[in-house]
């Protein structure tokens, strides 16, 4: 089964990074991903799935259009309780942040700005 991650950041130069970063370091592993929004992110989600592609994991940030990263992982995580949820951001609410790692509905946080190496080691630890 081809495995895959998904990326979601509405500034295009964060997606060009995560692209850059990721296909140099996964790119004959895993199929990416990168959507800039919420509802492009659910709408590439439930595409991997119906074409049988297990998706590891998605990194996402928190403010992003139309949704908010917090909604986006909930709505995820209530269709597809097994993907991992990272969030990579620079804004999001402490509050919100500990709640969702309490309830596991995300597994971990990085903070922009985020090095390569830390986001490799993350990446790693859950594909």
């Amino acid at each position: 089964m081809n495995k895959a991650i998904l990326s979601v950041d509405d500034e295009r130069i964060i997606l060009e990074s995560l692209k850059y970063q990721l296909t140099k370091n996964f790119q004959n592993e895993f199929i990416l991903e990168f959507a800039e929004s919420g509802v492009e992110a659910i709408e590439i989600v439930d595409d991997l799935i119906n074409d049988n592609i297990e998706l590891l994991l998605i990194i996402s940030d928190y403010l992003i259009p139309q949704m908010d990263g917090e909604e986006l992982i909930k709505i995820i995580k209530d269709k597809y309780p097994k993907i991992n949820v990272v969030m990579l951001t620079g804004q999001a609410n402490s509050t919100v942040i500990n709640e969702l790692l309490e309830t596991k509905l995300l597994n971990e946080v990085i903070l922009k700005p985020w090095s390569e190496e830390e986001l490799i080691k993350i990446i790693k630890k859950y594909t």
